[in-house]
Parts: C-alpha cells; structure tokens; sequence
C-alpha cells in the first residue's frame, strides 16, 4: 500500500526508532518484553526530571526496592529517604500507596488496562497510557512535554498548552498503529529528547521533516504555543541550624501531607511573603548563642521562589531535643530524607558539603 506524500505515518518513526532507539536502564531491548515494574518507576522518577539525573536514582533504588513486592513492604520513611534530592515529594507518597494498592488489590501484578492503571494511587493519564502501551502493548498513547512538543510543531498548533493537551491526545490517538504501541510511545519520547528538542531542533535528521508544518515554514522553536505562567511570590522565612557538642543535627520531621510532605528538616519558621526577619529568633525551637550566617539560602519550588535565612548555634552534649525534633548524627545525615533545600540549608551551615 502506498502512503501519501506529506501525511505523518507512525511507520516512518517506528524505522527511525528501531535504529535510534535510546538504551536506557529502564527500557527493555528490542524484541524483550518490558517490566511493568520498571516502566512505571520509570515514569514517575522521569516527572519534572531530567533523564541524567535520573538514571542514578533508578539503579539505587532497583538496589534497595527490587520489585513491587520490596516497595509495598517498606518503611515509608525508607522510601522517602531513597527519593531525597529528587524533589516533588508527594511522587514517592503516592509510589509507595501505589504499590500497597497493587500488591492488595492486584497481588502484585499492575493490571494489564488503562483504566484500572488509572485508578491506583499517583497514576495520572500520562502514567497509565505509558504502562498500558510501554508494558503490555495496549493501544494507549503517553503525552509527555516531548510528545507535546514534537505534535505542535508537526502540526503547527496555535491552542496554546495547557489548552492544546485535548488536542494532541487525539492527535496522536490517531496517529496510534495497529501494532507495536509500546514502541511507538516511546520513538515519540525519543524523538522529542534527541531530535525535537526545545532549541535548534534537528530538522534534517527528523523522520517527520517533510510532513512538519512548522519545519516547512520556519518556526518550529514558537512551538508548542504557551499561555504566560504566573510566578508566585516571592516567599522568606528563617532556618536554625543546631550542632550539639557530639556532633548530632537537631532535625524535625514535615507533616506527612503537603509541600515536602514527611521530609526531614532543620527546624525554621513559617515561609510567607510578608516573614518579618526582626522577629526570626523569637521563633528558634531552643535557648541558644544564635549566630545569623550571612548570605541567605534561595530555592525555587514550581510555584514560588523561596528565600531562607540561616542561624546556627552550637549547644552541650547534653541538650534535650524539643518536642517534636529529634537529634541525628552528622556523620548519619545521609540516611535521612532531607530534601533538595534542607541540604542547601545544612550546607550554608557548614554542616555537609556543598
């Protein structure tokens, strides 16, 4: 059968795959059958980040949480504590419910359907289409910002994101083949990593140069279109770095809900825009020689730039911990869940490396 010249044909970026295709830890070879358990880990390690920094987590945790059955069994502070740096914490809370919901209700096999896929704990439509197709070849399509990215510009989409998302599910839906679903999602991920990219997209290598409508007319980095993003304000707050002679960190846990949900920290105020810095002792969780460091610690969340400024003080061996901290030893602080900005934090102290 004959193609028509111009049309996007799912055959002509299964070809490129089958010879460009990516070797990542997580992806089975060509011709192997995919791990569900892999694929789905995976997937939601690779939510907000990048594939670089992903690899590493994905291998240590393998280590530790070998299959579903180890992830569903652990301690969720253990679980916390593998996840630490990866940031978007609430991902290793509904990873681990995930997995409890699938070894109680599923005995430890994730369901071969989109549908039940999409009713665990932590699985959106992005998830459910990438394992359904990824793992058990369901026709099913997975729309990640690659996917995004590659179908405006084959197309020329104007619907800005997050608009657009409809549109180029069914765009892709459409482009869908009978066979091989699970290849196909993952060329468009591959094309939209290595070909389509963001900026100077390699048109000339691209399986889908000649029916690309953005290619065609010189704009393929416009797209996808964007509506404006409103940036949060900016928000302070103080952090209290305690040492005891020891050599034990005074650490407090989150509450298990919320932003760095059940992550371990250094003690601090409230984070508000209107944090008044005058009155940041008063709120320091023990009597002690406080020492405001200069400079200040900055991290961005995806809704609001933040701004910590630092004391820190040194107390005897013998300083009880306040209700609801606890004391942990320094040489032990990488045993704990501590996110990204808590170790900023411990670092801005001088209590672990930068």
């Amino acid at each position: 059968m004959t193609r028509s010249a111009g049309a996007v044909h799912a055959a002509d970026l299964l070809a490129w795959y089958d010879r460009h295709r990516r070797d990542l830890p997580w992806r089975a070879r060509a011709g192997e059958r995919a791990d569900p358990y892999r694929v789905w880990l995976s997937e939601i390690m690779l939510q907000q980040t990048t594939v670089q920094t992903v690899k590493g987590y994905f291998e240590r945790f393998l280590d530790r949480f070998p299959d579903i059955g180890a992830l569903a069994a652990a301690p969720s502070a253990a679980v916390m504590q593998a996840w630490a740096g990866l940031g978007y914490y609430s991902r290793a809370r509904n990873l681990h419910a995930c997995a409890q919901a699938v070894v109680a209700s599923h005995g430890g096999r994730f369901p071969a359907d989109e549908a039940a896929l999409l009713a665990l704990p932590g699985i959106g439509a992005y998830t459910a289409g990438a394992v359904a197709a990824i793992a058990f070849d369901l026709p099913a399509v997975a729309v990640d910002g690659n996917v995004e990215r590659v179908l405006s510009r084959v197309y020329a989409l104007e619907e800005p994101l997050p608009r657009a998302k409809a549109t180029i599910r069914k765009l892709a839906l459409a482009l869908l083949p009978g066979e091989r679903s699970g290849d196909f999602a993952q060329a468009l991920m591959d094309l939209g990593a290595t070909i389509c990219t963001p900026k100077r997209p390699a048109c000339a290598l691209c399986p889908w140069s000649q029916p690309c409508r953005a290619r065609r007319e010189g704009t393929a980095e416009t797209f996808p279109r964007k509506e404006a993003k409103k940036q949060g304000a900016l928000r302070k707050g103080a952090a209290f770095v305690v040492l005891r002679a020891d050599g034990h960190v005074l650490l407090r846990d989150r509450p298990p809900r919320g932003l760095l949900g059940g992550m371990a920290e250094a003690p601090g105020t409230e984070w508000s825009a209107d944090f008044d810095a005058g009155h940041a002792v008063a709120a320091a969780p023990l009597d002690a020689p406080w020492r405001l460091l200069a400079g200040s610690v900055r991290h961005v969340f995806t809704h609001f730039p933040l701004e910590l400024t630092v004391y820190r003080a040194e107390v005897p061996a013998s300083t009880p911990a306040p209700p609801g901290s606890r004391w942990q030893a320094r040489a032990r602080l990488d045993g704990e869940a501590l996110p990204t900005v808590m170790r900023k934090v411990l670092a801005h102290a001088g209590i672990v490396e930068g």
